[in-house]
């Protein structure tokens, strides 16, 4: 490394993009994962097993 940086030229934030939803991923155990999976392919499947869990969580 240099012992010194010339930053006269920079811009702070240039490459910063702010987190708008910040997404948390979920672990299902094996069997609960199973019992929605099952359900979802009786019913007409239109459903994603994101969206039944984040309906159960809210």
């Amino acid at each position: 490394m240099k012992e010194e940086y010339d930053f006269t030229n920079a811009e702070q934030g240039k490459f910063y993009k702010p987190i708008e939803e910040l997404d948390i991923p979920i672990y299902l155990d094996k069997d609960v994962r199973k019992f929605f999976f099952e359900n979802m392919k009786v019913r007409d499947g239109s459903f994603s097993l994101n969206e039944i869990v984040n309906s159960l969580i809210n």
